[in-house]
This record gives structure tokens, C-alpha cells and sequence, in this order.
């Protein structure tokens, strides 16, 4: 008799199916983790297509419908999908995005959990509030979410989405989904790095175009002297090619001044004192490199020495290139050729000394010869004079005539003679004033005084005005009423018919005295020729008046020498308006005592008129 034993064994065999299941599933989740970290595409730095390889891989590992990539927008305001790969249409798409304040648990979850295993979505408290708008619209039932982390910071999610009867995710499924999500951050980081070094290399082939192309040259030097690169400019500036130049020391070819070694020392700790401070502010010295090598700069101008022997005249400016330590790594001497600009401002400076004294000598002349001349014209006047008071016997009418003309001739050669004399020692610069406060009204009186006469031969109306506040003025007496005179004088030379008036006062920065005339005017585009010497204007009009020109340009010399100036509006056939002014900002010695700071000039009694409006 036979016993036969019979045992159940479908469980146990259930059991062991399930472990090799398991083991295979975790087999092939490996062999993708290793797949992606092999991937070529990883090396290649395209973003796209290694999310695209990531999406296939993870879906076909995990055997879900969908695999998507979902990034924060630069405000963190949403997250964007910007690869979804569905397994059964095997396309990729984009577009999708969920608004963060939309679904506050969601993003919070994200923010705390490894990885959101969702086996029921719908009903999940982490999912839930995507049931209505996402889940139930595409038919998801379980969810498998692992949040992205680059540099401690959450960027996005990845989501493995499943579709059809519930699914449990396992412990090794959720530790995959995170790897998935590490990898995404690697393909981000690595193409992040792909971008900075594709910028690095084309700013490097554009800073080396503009090297070799610039028209300046351009030289890298190391912290001994030695030329390490150059450019085709500068090879050109010393005659010599780039391989010839290499290793060199720069200063073979530069002329130095005493000086130069001490400027290149201060460049230097500049640099250091920069970089330390810097550091103890926790800034970087890359940040900060360009607006060191732009603060930290010397100019000069030195002569190099050319190949073929000769000395050419450069404009050289070098600055400091730090390393990343902070500590001076190269020099980077811009050097432009300026002899064609340089023999210019040679031939130029020759000139303008060769211009400056044949001035001088003329000046030098003009006072020589004016002196001289003013020796006999004295004794023709004078005896101009006895021979009008017939002390040495009596003259019929036409000898007092001849006699008088002659005395005429020889006062109007004699102002001519001063005011040359006069123009040459301001021009010499030997003229020296005598500063002291002034009375306005006395400068007033004395000037109206001496031309009252001349204005009523004409028939003008004649009228002066004065500020009350401008009551005193700070000026060489002599010289102020020089300058009023041939003011005045002027106005009433080219005024025919009408007024002249003298109007004073009281501005900011100093006094002002302005003569009008309702005379023939300038015309705008004579003002140039207003104020040179020996210059007349070209109008038919003008020519029929007498005067050698000077009276105007003296008087402009005359006002700058006291820190002021003339000016002049006019209007042709309507007159003219010239204003002197003077500052007050002048240094005086003291005052009301007679002193040194005061002038002797002796003025003409005062007219018996109010200071303030007078009319002859």
C-alpha cells in the first residue's frame, strides 16, 4: 500500500513569482539608473534631449502611461511642463502649467516629502486638488511625484503618471522616482555649465577677434616684464613679429622716466588693498575684476624704440589684470602710435612761441617807438602853444589857423600815441593797477564832465543813472575812467542823432555800467572784430568816422585785467549798448588812509547834479 503525501504549493508559488517580479523590477530600474548615467546625451549638454531620454527611460522602467517634467517660472508663481512623453502615442509635449496658489497642499507637499506616492489620487489629501482640473481630465488614478532640488532649493517635480485600475507603488519604486528627479537635476546643472562655457568660448573668440584686429596695440605682460602675447598693431608699432616679441621684456622696448617703477608699485597695492577689502566684505574678486582693472590705471606718454632704430611717440596705458586670488596676475598695456599727433603739437608749440614773441617784440616796439615819438610831438605842442599866446610877437588869422590846426593834430597823434603805449604794456603784461573802493558817483561826474561838451556839439541828449545800491565800485581809478571815456567817446562818435546814457548797477557778483546810444548799430556778424586792435568795421557808414580802433580793445584788456569784462548788443541802424562789468571779488590794501592800495588820479570837479539822474 502505497501513502502519497500532497501538498498545496500555489501560494509558495505566488510568493516566488511575486519576489521575481520584485527582483526584476529592480534589476531594470538599475540597469536604466546606469543606462542614464552612461547616456552620451548627458555629456552632449542639450537639455531637451536628455529630458526626453529621462521621460522613455522612466516611463518603460516603471510601466506607467505618462512621465513628465514640470519647472517653477523664473517667479515661482507656477510650475510648467516642459516634457510630458505619453507611452502610448510615443510623443513628446509641453505647454501644460499649475498655478501654485490653485493647489496649496500639492506645492507644500513638494516642498517636505522625498516623493508623493499617490496609489488612490483622486482621494489623496497631497492629489486631491488636482482631481477635478488634471487628474479626472486625463484619467490618472495613482501618482507617483518626486520634487527636483538644485543647490537646496526646490525647481520642479517629476510625475509618473497611472492610468486604469489603482495602483500600490513600492518602496523601490519610490527610491527610483527620486533618482529620476537626482538625474534631472544633473541634466540641468550640466546644462547650465554647457551655456556658461559656450559663452566663455565665444567671448573669448570675440575678445581675441578684437585683439588682433584692433588698430591699437595691444600687449599682455607678466608680472617680470615679459611680453606673453600681442597683437598685430603692436608688432607693427616696434617692427618686430609676435614670435620675436615673445618672452621679451617690455621695457627693452619702452623709454622710462625717474618715476615710473613707483607708479607701477602703487598700481600693484592698489590692486591688493582692493582685493583684501573685498574679502573682508565676503565679495568676490571676479565680480568685481573688471571695475578693478578700470579703476587701477596709468597713462603716459613714452617713446618706443622701432626695429629699424627710430623713436616713435606712443600713448601707453596699462592696468592691473588680477588673478582669482585677488593677487596681480598680468599688465595690459593698450599702446596707440601718436608721433604724426605728437610732431603736430611740436610744429604747433613752435609756432605759438614764435608767435608769442614777434608779439612781444611788436609790443616792445610800439612802447619803444612810442616813448620816442611822444618827445618831439611834446615840443611841437609846446611851442604850438607859446606861438597861440603870441608871447614871441603877434599872428595875423591864418597863422593863429595854421597854429591851431597843429596843436589839434598833435593832441589827437598824442591820445594815439598813449593808447598804443597803453595797449602794449596790458599786451607786455607790465601793466600793474593800483585797487581801491570808488566812489560810483565821482567816476560818473568825471566822465559825463569831460564828454558833455563834445555830445553838445552834436546836439545829443545826454543822461546818466545810478543804482542806489551801487554806490561803490573796486577798480584803478585811472583805468576805470579810461575805459567810461572811450565808452562814452564811442557812442557819441557813431551816434548822429539822439541819446547816449550811462546806466549803473548793482548785480550779484559785482557793478555793472552799461552806454547805450540810439547810433548807426553793429551789424551781428562785425561783434568778431569788435574788440581786436587796428580793426575797423567795413560799413560805407562807419568809414566816415576817424579812429585807429584801438579805443575798444583796450578797454576790453583793460576789464579782464580786472577779473570783468565788455560786452556788446547792438542792432544795425537802431544802436548800440556796450556794458563794462567788474567784481567785487578783488583783494584791496587798506583803505581811506591815502595807502598803497589807493590811486592819486586827480578828478575834475563833480557836476552840481543828483548822483542818481542827470541830463545835459
Amino acid at each position: 500500500m502505497q501513502v502519497v503525501s500532497a501538498r498545496d504549493i500555489t501560494e509558495y508559488n505566488q510568493t516566488q513569482e511575486a519576489l521575481q517580479i520584485r527582483e526584476n523590477s529592480r534589476r531594470r530600474q538599475s540597469q536604466t539608473l546606469v543606462q542614464l548615467a552612461r547616456s552620451k546625451t548627458f555629456q552632449q549638454g542639450n537639455l531637451n534631449a536628455v529630458l526626453r531620454e529621462i521621460t522613455e527611460t522612466s516611463a518603460g522602467t516603471l510601466l506607467v502611461e505618462r512621465v513628465g517634467v514640470w519647472l517653477y517660472n523664473e517667479e515661482r508663481s507656477k510650475i510648467e511642463c516642459i516634457d510630458l512623453y505619453d507611452v502610448s502615442t510615443k510623443e513628446h509635449t509641453f505647454g501644460n502649467s499649475l498655478l501654485k496658489t490653485n493647489y496649496p497642499a500639492y506645492f507644500q507637499a513638494l516642498e517636505e516629502e522625498r516623493t508623493i506616492a499617490a496609489h488612490n489620487a483622486i482621494n489623496d489629501t497631497r492629489t486631491q486638488e488636482l482631481s477635478k482640473s488634471y487628474l479626472s481630465v486625463m484619467g490618472i488614478t495613482s501618482l507617483l511625484d518626486a520634487p527636483i532640488w538644485l543647490e537646496g532649493r526646490l525647481i520642479g517635480v517629476v510625475c509618473h503618471e497611472h492610468i486604469g485600475k489603482g495602483r500600490q507603488w513600492t518602496l523601490e519604486e519610490e527610491t527610483f522616482a527620486g533618482s529620476i528627479a537626482d538625474f534631472v537635476t544633473l541634466a540641468i546643472e550640466a546644462s547650465e555649465r554647457n551655456i556658461v562655457q559656450e559663452a566663455l568660448r565665444q567671448s573669448e573668440a570675440q575678445f581675441r577677434a578684437i585683439f588682433e584686429r584692433s588698430s591699437i596695440g595691444i600687449g599682455l605682460i607678466d608680472m617680470k616684464a615679459q611680453i606673453v602675447d600681442a597683437n598685430v598693431a603692436l608688432c607693427e608699432i616696434l617692427g618686430y613679429s609676435r614670435e620675436e616679441l615673445y618672452g621679451k621684456s617690455f621695457t627693452d622696448y619702452i623709454s622710462t622716466e625717474r618715476g615710473d617703477l613707483k607708479l607701477y608699485k602703487q598700481l600693484m597695492s592698489g590692486i591688493r588693498t582692493d582685493f583684501k577689502r573685498n574679502s573682508s566684505l565676503g565679495l568676490q574678486a571676479s565680480i568685481h575684476q573688471e571695475q578693478l582693472v578700470e579703476r587701477h590705471r596709468i597713462e603716459m606718454e613714452r617713446r618706443c624704440l622701432h626695429q629699424n632704430g627710430n623713436l616713435v611717440w606712443t600713448h601707453i596705458s596699462v592696468s592691473v589684470i588680477p588673478g582669482s586670488n585677488g593677487e596681480p596676475e598680468f599688465f595690459l598695456a593698450m599702446i596707440e602710435d601718436i608721433t604724426e599727433r605728437k610732431q603736430t603739437e611740436l610744429k604747433l608749440r613752435a609756432s605759438q612761441e614764435a608767435a608769442e614773441a614777434a608779439n612781444r617784440a611788436k609790443s616792445e616796439f610800439l612802447a619803444t617807438m612810442s616813448h620816442e615819438l611822444r618827445t618831439p610831438l611834446n615840443a611841437i605842442m609846446g611851442l604850438s602853444q607859446l606861438l597861440q599866446q603870441e608871447i614871441v610877437g603877434s599872428l595875423n588869422e591864418k597863422q593863429n589857423e595854421y597854429v591851431s590846426s597843429i596843436y589839434s593834430s598833435g593832441e589827437h597823434l598824442l591820445a594815439l600815441i598813449n593808447d598804443i603805449l597803453d595797449l602794449s604794456k596790458v599786451e607786455a603784461g607790465k601793466e600793474e593797477l593800483l585797487l581801491s573802493s570808488l566812489p560810483v558817483s565821482d567816476l560818473c561826474n568825471y566822465a559825463i564832465w569831460t564828454v558833455r561838451d563834445r555830445a553838445l556839439e552834436k546836439g545829443l541828449q545826454l543822461t546818466y543813472e545810478i543804482d542806489r545800491e551801487a554806490d561803490i565800485c573796486i577798480a584803478d581809478e585811472r583805468r576805470i575812467k579810461q575805459m567810461l571815456l572811450n565808452l562814452l567817446t564811442n557812442a557819441i562818435k557813431f551816434t548822429p542823432a539822439g541819446q547816449v546814457s550811462l546806466l549803473v548797477k548793482k548785480v550779484p557778483q559785482g557793478i555793472t555800467f552799461t552806454v547805450s546810444d540810439t547810433g548807426i548799430g553793429i551789424d551781428s556778424n562785425q561783434f568778431q572784430f569788435l574788440f581786436e586792435p587796428f580793426k575797423q568795421l567795413d560799413s560805407r557808414l562807419n568809414r566816415q568816422y576817424e579812429g585807429t580802433g584801438l579805443g575798444l580793445a583796450l578797454t576790453r584788456k583793460l576789464a579782464r585785467l580786472h577779473d570783468g569784462d565788455v560786452t556788446v548788443t547792438s542792432t544795425l541802424g537802431k544802436g548800440s549798448q556796450f556794458t563794462l562789468f567788474l567784481p567785487n571779488s578783488v583783494h584791496l590794501g587798506d583803505e581811506g588812509d591815502g595807502g598803497e592800495g589807493e590811486s592819486t588820479f586827480q578828478t575834475s570837479p563833480p557836476l552840481p547834479c543828483s548822483p542818481q539822474l542827470d541830463m545835459i
